[in-house]
């Protein structure tokens, strides 16, 4: 059976040579542009690697100085947080000094009122406004002023003291801030590809709230150390106040102290010289008594030495008085009995005279002696209560240094305690 031949598309020979030349030049084209791909795609490669060994190294270096810029600070901060934490220490010494020394001042007001009530005990005469009265007064007003002045520093120093905690705490904040972030920095640059602790993270390109420029986190560091500073240059001063306060209050008070002493050994001098004078005025008085009692005692001998010559001059003129008639004469013996009576009669009325004035003067005398011994008496218990006083007054006095103290204090081995305030 015969087979029909399916009719085919002829093509001509320039047709042939023509596709021919296409699919080469096609060829050709594809592998061209397959060539220029890889070359750029090798370029890229490269290119990328390159970028992204210099972005890991910039970024190493980055974190590197980061890490020493925060090191920086982490140090200064460190150290800023030290000499806070000296100046409070020594302020706080300072400050609690001063409470001693306000504390030591109830002793010599105590003192001064003590004896300002001792010498109300004396009495009349000698309840004078005198010069230890006024110098107690004094030292009782100078007392109140020292007070005043070491509470308004004690005052001061609390202030300052919650200055410098305010400040160490921000300055503590920092420096604790400051170790978190050294932490995660140096993490951060000790990562490398090969860390088995990295991922992707979702959003990482985001800005965290709250973030600052590099300027405002070095300003913020240093805000605070120059704070910290400034508050501890404000402590110095007020230590140094504090020093120069103390030292000018005892010597205030110690001046006054020994103008009070003084003025209490004069007026006891005055007393012991008002004391002998008056005990000298008695022995006198009491010797001129008994010399005039002993002339009492003769001017009524003396009166009674006249009873007899008197009673016999009498007798005499009256008995001859009895003589009888012409006899009764006024002769020579009788003018002379009336002259020795009246004689006796004048002496006798002169010692009765004395006698009642040297009476008189006795009186004078025992009533004078009566108030010496009254103002002795006086001038022994003002003279005691001022004595008192000055005992009492030794409280005031430190107690006596041993010699070991003294040799360990001129070495310099043990000093006051208020040195550390210089």
């Amino acid at each position: 059976m015969a087979t029909e031949v399916r009719q085919v598309v002829r093509h001509q020979p320039p047709d042939w040579f023509t596709e021919c030349y296409t699919q080469s030049t096609n060829a050709e084209r594809q592998r061209s542009a397959s060539h220029q791909v890889r070359q750029e795609s090798r370029f890229l490669r490269n290119e990328t690697d390159n970028q992204t060994k210099w972005d890991q190294y910039s970024n190493d270096v980055r974190l590197a100085d980061r890490v020493d810029h925060i090191r920086k600070w982490k140090e200064i901060l460190e150290r800023t947080l030290g000499q806070l934490d000296q100046e409070i220490a020594d302020l706080s010494e300072a400050k609690e000094l001063t409470e001693q020394a306000l504390e030591a001042k109830n002793l010599p007001t105590d003192v001064a009122i003590e004896c300002l009530t001792l010498r109300e005990g004396r009495r009349n005469i000698d309840v004078v406004q005198d010069e230890p009265e006024n110098q107690l007064h004094k030292e009782v007003e100078v007392i109140d002023g020292i007070k005043k002045v070491l509470q308004q520093r004690i005052a001061d120093s609390f202030e300052q003291l919650c200055l410098l905690q305010e400040a160490r705490q921000q300055v503590q904040a920092d420096l604790q801030d400051k170790n978190i972030a050294l932490g995660i920095d140096i993490d951060q640059y000790n990562l490398s590809d090969r860390s088995p602790n990295i991922s992707y993270k979702p959003d990482a390109l985001r800005v965290p709230k709250g973030s600052t420029t590099p300027q405002q986190w070095e300003d913020f560091s240093r805000y605070n150390k120059e704070r910290a500073e400034a508050e501890m240059k404000s402590s110095n001063r007020l230590r140094e106040q504090i020093h120069h306060t103390l030292q000018q209050t005892a010597n205030d008070q110690e001046a006054q102290k020994q103008a009070t002493e003084y003025a209490f050994r004069k007026r006891i001098h005055e007393f012991e010289r008002a004391k002998d004078e008056l005990e000298w005025q008695k022995k006198n008085t009491e010797d001129e008594i008994a010399e005039l009692e002993n002339d009492i005692r003769g001017i009524e001998e003396a009166i009674r030495n006249k009873i007899r010559p008197t009673k016999k001059a009498e007798t005499r003129l009256e008995n001859r008085t009895y003589r009888p008639n012409v006899e009764l004469c006024r002769d020579a013996p009788q003018y002379g009995l009336v002259d020795e009576v009246k004689q006796l009669y004048a002496s006798k009325h002169a010692l009765e005279e004395k006698l009642k004035q040297s009476q008189h003067a006795l009186d004078g005398l025992y009533k004078n002696l009566q108030r010496l011994n009254d103002d002795i008496a006086l001038k022994a218990n003002s003279l005691r209560l001022d004595n008192q006083c000055l005992d009492v007054r030794q409280k005031l006095n430190p107690p006596a240094k041993t010699n070991v103290e003294h040799n360990l204090n001129l070495t310099g081995i043990e000093r006051m305690k208020s040195a550390i305030l210089a």
